[in-house]
């Protein structure tokens, strides 16, 4: 069986991928490729010859990618702060901008002992994860309310545990509901969110449109409907001196805010903006 080189096939997938409409057609190819190989994809340039199997597999990849399927679901996971978590239809994959918020909650706990968590609309579990294994001391708890989610989040939540990180507690529960984690009001020191924020009308890209699940993307006719929920969650979850971060839209850096700053019991509200100078998360502080 004659070997082949392997950079004309991935140059051959980015040319696929760049006509399919993909925007990091470099990337993607790259990383489907290192997904086949089973390597890093920086070590990629150390590879030479493949089997015509490996670059039969690319291809078929390829293919699906330039059919817009989600380059996660192709691989199966996807990173966020130190944690590889498991992903695929059914539930939505996280976005490497919410790593800027969950540095900013990490900073919000850096010297509270044990800290008291709670990630709303929790997803694939994402950032409750990505919190227990950065801070191992901390007692973390999750929300979800979407039973096809909360099967991604428990298998992730296992495969941390398998891997010596800290458990956490997961609750089936919708924060729009008025009594969603009662006992825990008054306790909590960080609340953190990635809700469903984009506004109904919104055009996306086929790979939300057609594999994200609507019910986690879309929030209603301004993309608050659920964020409205969650500042009163929060405001009654937190302790005095506890604080909040809500990931949001790029068209809502003044919307957001202004709903943390217009609840009696928080203050301090302010927007964070991301790599690219968008307004991405509002945060606030319970008086």
């Amino acid at each position: 069986m004659s070997r082949h080189p392997l950079r004309p096939a991935v140059l051959e997938a980015e040319r696929v991928l760049a006509a399919a409409g993909v925007d990091s057609p470099r990337v993607d190819a790259e990383l489907l490729a290192a997904h086949v190989l089973g390597v890093p994809r920086s070590r990629l340039p150390l590879v030479g010859q493949v089997d015509p199997p490996v670059v039969e597999a690319l291809r078929e990849l390829v293919r699906r990618r330039a059919e817009r399927v989600p380059l996660q679901h192709l691989t199966g996971s996807v990173h966020l702060g130190g944690v590889d978590l498991l992903v695929g239809p059914g539930v939505f994959v996280p976005r490497p901008e919410t790593e800027l918020l969950l540095e900013w909650a990490l900073s919000a706990v850096d010297g509270v002992p044990e800290p008291v968590v709670v990630d709303l609309c929790t997803g694939s579990g994402a950032l409750a994860l990505a919190l227990a294994h950065r801070r191992r001391d901390a007692v973390v708890h999750a929300v979800e309310r979407d039973p096809v989610a909360l099967g991604w989040t428990r298998r992730n939540a296992e495969a941390r545990v398998a891997a010596g990180d800290p458990p956490i507690t997961l609750h089936e529960g919708d924060v729009t509901s008025s009594g969603v984690l009662s006992d825990l009001d008054g306790r909590v020191h960080l609340v953190v969110c990635n809700p469903p924020y984009v506004p109904d009308d919104t055009p996306v890209q086929p790979e939300v449109a057609e594999h994200d699940p609507r019910q986690a993307v879309f929030g209603g006719p301004d993309g608050l409907d659920v964020i409205r929920h969650v500042v009163g969650l929060a405001a009654r979850l937190l302790r005095p001196g506890g604080h909040v971060g809500i990931e949001h839209d790029d068209t809502q850096g003044e919307s957001v805010p202004a709903l943390l700053a217009a609840h009696p019991d928080l203050a301090d509200a302010a927007d964070h903006r991301d790599l690219a100078g968008r307004p991405r998360f509002a945060t606030a502080r319970r008086r």
